[in-house]
């Protein structure tokens, strides 16, 4: 991601993600601040990556998995449930199923439904990022700009 990528005024971030898919998705105003602040504060450029250490330069793939066994060391639950960014997007997605169905976890997780066997159903059933960030802010408890 990069400062480029964000979208402050709705509250969007471009996803750059497998199979070269591209999307918007909402997220919560804090998580914009801090998106902002820290970009900002690590002096990213507009074209650059957006998550930088405090020298500037920027991180590597191998800092994110580090960053769950530091977690891990001072919060022993997390290195015990196996905590992980995989993990938080899981549950994140059964939440947003179980409370607002499936077209819309879909749309929240960026499936497209162009892959896979996902029964008939989902090629009917499409969610709007309206719809996405109206989940996001029943999550968060902000208000969202476009829900």
């Amino acid at each position: 991601m990069r400062p480029l990528d964000l979208d402050p005024d709705q509250c969007l971030i471009l996803l750059r993600e497998k199979g070269e898919t591209v999307r918007w998705q909402p997220v919560s105003p804090t998580l914009m601040r801090y998106l902002l602040g820290h970009a900002g504060q690590r002096h990213a450029t507009e074209m650059g990556p957006l998550f930088r250490y405090r020298s500037g330069q920027p991180i590597t793939y191998r800092r994110y998995d580090h960053l769950w066994v530091r977690i891990g060391e001072h919060l022993p639950w997390v290195h015990a449930q196996q905590i992980s960014t995989h993990w938080l997007r899981h549950t994140t997605l059964t939440w947003v199923e179980r409370n607002f169905g499936y077209a819309i976890a879909r749309a929240y997780a960026g499936h497209s439904g162009n892959g896979g066997d996902v029964g008939t159903t989902a090629t009917y059933v499409r969610a709007t990022i309206h719809e996405v960030a109206a989940a996001l802010a029943a999550l968060t408890n902000e208000p969202h700009p476009l829900a």
